[in-house]
């Protein structure tokens, strides 16, 4: 018997900054925000209509301290996550229920003049490991692979773009 599936892929746009909390004694890092999606579509009379639904968002470890760090409000990001459905009990008593994504994977989109780029706070001091970001071109040029020579009799042409570091 086949199992279920159980994955959310979103797109869209952050609230608000994302909440940011260290847990069980500086152990774990969790961070929550809204994200906001719209979609566009015509009604019975021809008029085109906008709905927007909200999702609370969940982020754990790493990804939590990446989304403190770079998230603000208005950033468009793409996530995919579990849906998770967890109760609690209100002040009054009250059993409450509440549905949110548990992000496994975020993508952030956008351009640089969004701010992307840019921290969006200074991560709180937390008593176990801080992720330090590495600049992009690092990134970039660390996972680029050179070519391997080529025998001079098979190709005398150059290779175009000898200094691209892009490995595409």
């Amino acid at each position: 018997m086949a199992r279920g599936i159980n994955k959310a892929i979103l797109v869209g746009n952050l609230a608000d900054v994302p909440e940011f909390k260290i847990l069980n004694n500086g152990q774990t890092a969790v961070a929550t925000v809204s994200l906001a999606t719209s979609e566009q579509f015509k009604d019975q009379q021809g008029n085109v209509q906008e709905r927007t639904e909200w999702h609370r968002l969940v982020f754990w470890g790493k990804t939590a301290e990446i989304a403190h760090q770079y998230l603000q409000k208005g950033s468009q990001i793409y996530v995919e996550g579990k849906i998770r459905t967890r109760s609690y009990d209100d002040q009054s008593g009250q059993k409450r229920y509440v549905t949110e994504i548990q992000v496994m994977e975020m993508q952030m989109l956008g351009s640089k003049s969004q701010g992307q780029n840019q921290p969006a706070a200074q991560p709180q001091q937390s008593q176990g490991q801080q992720w330090q970001p590495q600049s992009h071109q690092q990134n970039r040029t660390a996972n680029v692979q050179q070519p391997a020579p080529q025998n001079s009799q098979q190709n005398s042409m150059p290779a175009p773009f000898p200094d691209d570091p892009l490995p595409f």
